[in-house]
């Protein structure tokens, strides 16, 4: 048997649900039946759910979020099993669903290929076995094959995921945009500010307000629109020039005539490169608006 062996997590209840499936019927289950059955396969070790208390939930929830393989026994449609196979279902795929033939499965549930196990026919249970097996096998074979509906609305393209991803990507594009809008006022007053004390020095005042780069710094770090590399090397010039300016401006008061002349003279090509990237951050808004 593989000594590195991963988790099939197996949720199902663990007090008394009936007269008859007593706690001391759940262990047995477990320790008896499923057991036995998930770990002939070697690479497969099977650890059961336990109660809910605060302690143990944090590796519960990861458990059911990582472990390749998921069985839940929806018998007696127990709470707390149905509250973990949602937990499962809105992280991974690879959830085989099993029931004591009798259960009447919820409406949201019912379309899903639940097994159905016959405790008391010898017969079926072993077609139970070998289904069940075959089911525990595709999981591992196909990890993304889709058994989650939950999962299947949440993520990847056209999903709630992508609209969440787009919507949160236009707001932080909105964030530049506006960024660029206040940039452009900036540089407008230290240019005035410049000229005016060039042409009068002996009265010359000086510009306090900086350029912002927060909206800008965190889209070429975190790079969430999907723009050619000229898209990103544009933002690097676009902050190397303005940051540029803003130690200029740091240290206008102590070299006001160079200053003054270096702003004028970066004047043109700034206030070109700041609406040559506001431009292209608009092309790239209205590319994800259209998504979906």
């Amino acid at each position: 048997m593989s000594t590195n062996r991963e988790i099939c997590f197996v949720i199902m209840p663990f007090s008394q649900t009936t007269v008859e499936h007593t706690e001391n019927y759940w262990t047995k289950h477990f320790e008896d039946f499923l057991k036995p059955l998930i770990e002939v396969n070697p690479d497969l070790e099977a650890r059961r759910s336990q109660a809910l208390r605060g302690d143990v939930l944090k590796q519960i929830i990861t458990d059911l979020a990582v472990s390749p393989v998921v069985v839940a026994d929806l018998t007696d449609n127990n709470p707390n099993v149905y509250w973990e196979l949602g937990v499962r279902q809105s992280f991974k795929h690879g959830t085989v669903t099993i029931a004591e033939v009798g259960t009447r499965l919820f409406f949201d549930i019912g379309a899903k290929g639940t097994l159905f196990y016959y405790p008391k026919d010898h017969l079926k249970i072993e077609d139970f076995r070998k289904r069940f097996k075959e089911a525990i096998q595709d999981c591992l074979k196909h990890p993304d094959r889709p058994d989650s509906h939950v999962l299947e609305t949440i993520s990847g393209r056209g999903t709630l995921f992508e609209i969440f991803r787009r919507d949160e990507a236009i707001r932080r594009l909105d964030a530049v945009l506006s960024e660029c809008d206040i940039n452009l006022k900036v540089l407008e007053w230290a240019v005035k500010y410049a000229q005016d004390n060039q042409k009068n020095p002996s009265k010359r005042t000086f510009a306090t307000d900086l350029f912002r780069t927060s909206a800008s710094e965190l889209l070429i770090i975190n790079r969430y629109v999907d723009e050619d590399q000229s898209f990103y090397e544009l933002i690097e010039r676009y902050l190397i020039r303005i940051t540029a300016i803003n130690n200029q401006i740091n240290v206008w008061e102590v070299s006001p005539d160079s200053t003054e002349k270096w702003l004028l003279g970066v004047k043109t090509s700034t206030a070109e490169l700041l609406k040559g990237f506001k431009a292209r951050v608009m092309v790239a808004r209205e590319k994800i608006s259209k998504i979906l």
